[in-house]
């Protein structure tokens, strides 16, 4: 029995992963989560023995420690951090403190019997690419925001725990994660909630930024696989699609496969923190999922077809 802990459990891609881990009678998954981002509807939808939530916050060193000691859990993905671009840009402190969850969970990790540290970082930490893709060891990480920078701080972390401690971690750079467990603090939500709601759909500047958009299930089939697998032990890999898209080409698309009659309002752009280019060097990725990707018009179907996230935005 694999004893497994998931800080964000209550979020967009750590519930996804703990739906998929509870696939397996071999997992046994505590779920921690503030609350502060996530949602309680988001945890498994049946109760059983093999999960369990647990609200706390990795932040309180007494409260994660009690949790950790108590379980001596095999394995740890730390997904927990404020996100969302307007909420971290607008609580700058809140998101540096999250550094001390990080240390938190690496500290109990190493006192217990962990065997490897997950940590949920993010394309952020690339900043503003000098060049396309964005490759794990040759781009620059240079992002001078206050999420980055703990993004950046945690992988540090990561590795002097490895080098000093030799606690075993694998480090995911997370690109746009959709599914329908996102909330509308997240573009591809909140475009698909507007235009099912004939609302209008707002863009930041004109809408000529490039994204890439990951379907949830390739970014937890690639975190699980690197688990049941060993792979990219010691090591970072990038989770994402490496198809371009302009958002203002992902709103006239959703607004296209939902017949909307949804307008798109420009807005000033943001002051800060919304990259110009966004691409990554996903090789390492398509190695370990050795299937193709789901496309972004198969996502974008799967989550207008959810009952979940229809229900969500109410409807």
């Amino acid at each position: 029995m694999r004893k497994i802990l998931v800080t964000g459990g209550a979020g967009n891609v750590g519930s996804a992963l703990v739906e998929k881990l509870l696939q397996s009678p071999d997992n046994m998954v505590i779920i921690v989560d503030n609350l502060s981002t996530g949602f309680l509807s988001k945890l498994p939808r049946e109760k059983s023995n093999s999960w369990d939530f647990i609200k706390a916050d990795v932040n309180n060193l007494k409260a994660i420690s009690t949790i950790m000691s108590s379980y001596n859990f095999d394995y740890v993905f730390h997904f927990a951090a404020v996100v969302g671009v307007l909420r971290t840009q607008e609580n700058p402190l809140s998101v540096l403190d999250d550094i001390k969850g990080i240390r938190n969970v690496l500290d109990c990790s190493r006192n217990t019997s962990v065997k490897r540290v997950f940590f949920s970082s993010s394309s952020e930490v690339y900043g503003e690419p000098v060049s396309l893709p964005q490759h794990e060891h040759n781009t620059p990480l240079n992002s001078r925001l206050p999420y980055a920078v703990v993004k950046n701080v945690g992988e540090s972390y990561c590795r002097s725990y490895y080098q000093e401690h030799k606690l075993n971690y694998t480090i995911f750079r997370f690109f746009n994660t959709y599914g329908p467990n996102q909330s509308t603090d997240f573009v591809v939500a909140r475009f698909l909630a507007a235009a099912l709601k004939n609302q209008d759909i707002t863009i930041y500047g004109d809408g000529s930024q490039t994204r890439t958009f990951t379907y949830v299930d390739d970014t937890i089939d690639t975190c699980l696989k690197c688990l049941y697998n060993d792979l990219h032990v010691n090591d970072v890999i990038n989770i994402g699609n490496d198809k371009l898209c302009k958002v203002m080409d992902l709103a006239s698309l959703i607004i296209n496969m939902t017949d909307s009659k949804s307008k798109i309002i420009h807005l000033p752009p943001l002051a800060e923190g919304d990259m110009t280019r966004r691409q990554p060097d996903n090789s390492k990725m398509l190695k370990v999922l050795n299937r193709p990707l789901i496309t972004l018009d198969d996502g974008l179907k799967h989550m207008i077809q959810s009952k979940y996230f229809l229900s969500s935005i109410g409807l």
